[in-house]
């Protein structure tokens, strides 16, 4: 996975989510759950995995729906932000945090309905691998992100920490295809990109939202999006 050291450090951990979800970043908060409760909702007692989990954005916001969640990443000052998250929470559900390699899940095959990776594709040096690894977990459902090929990141992507890798709508096709799961949704979104609505208050992010909504509506905007959303099943 790309940029390892530099997202295991503490520092990074400890601003990751005011660097990337205050001020404009708020509205890309709040749509990524969005998109995530509307592809496996409800929840309540389904057995659910994330995939690099990070800070633990989905996987309290889960456990508090009522799913009972594991959240696994390899950075163990990630997951220390997770666990005060949740402190934090009143749980419906439970949730438990482990650290480990998305490339080698300690789990059985099928112990989960439904598994999830946000903010992980771009990373992947071998995506086919790590989508196979989660559907050999999941007994239903996956669900994940990707940055797209043709959008603005392209532009400015050699300059971000990690890098990313970007995806062509066909891409993903092959590798659901490759790894027998059968595409249910994808919604495209986001034609400005992130790095712009990071840097400005969120009074100003709020109407460059509604105008970034309402041109994303037409249809020849789709493979421009800078984010897709996957809903698969498993065969």
């Amino acid at each position: 996975m790309k940029g390892q050291e530099w997202y295991q450090a503490d520092d990074v951990a400890e601003e990751y989510d005011d660097k990337r979800f205050s001020r404009g970043g708020q509205l890309i908060d709040r749509r990524e759950k969005e998109a995530v409760l509307e592809a496996i909702m409800p929840v309540e007692d389904q057995k659910v995995l994330e995939i690099a989990c990070g800070t633990g954005r989905f996987t309290v916001m889960l456990a508090h729906q009522g799913a009972d969640v594991v959240g696994l990443d390899i950075s163990a000052a990630m997951l220390q932000q997770g666990r005060r998250k949740a402190q934090n929470t009143e749980l419906a559900g439970t949730l438990e945090f482990l650290r480990g390699d998305a490339g080698r899940l300690p789990f059985p095959d099928d112990h989960f309905d439904t598994v999830i990776a946000m903010r992980f594709f771009h990373l992947a040096d071998d995506p086919e691998a790590f989508l196979e690894e989660m559907r050999r977990v999941s007994r239903d459902q996956i669900v994940f992100d990707t940055f797209n090929r043709f959008s603005a990141r392209s532009i400015y992507n050699w300059a971000l920490p990690m890098g990313s890798r970007l995806y062509s709508k066909s891409e993903i096709a092959v590798l659901l295809a490759k790894t027998d799961l059968t595409l249910v949704d994808v919604e495209d979104d986001f034609l400005l990109p992130y790095g712009l609505y990071r840097s400005i208050p969120n009074s100003l992010a709020s109407p460059l939202r509604t105008l970034d909504k309402a041109i994303s509506e037409l249809p020849t905007t789709d493979h421009v999006a800078s984010v897709s959303y996957w809903n698969a099943r498993v065969r």
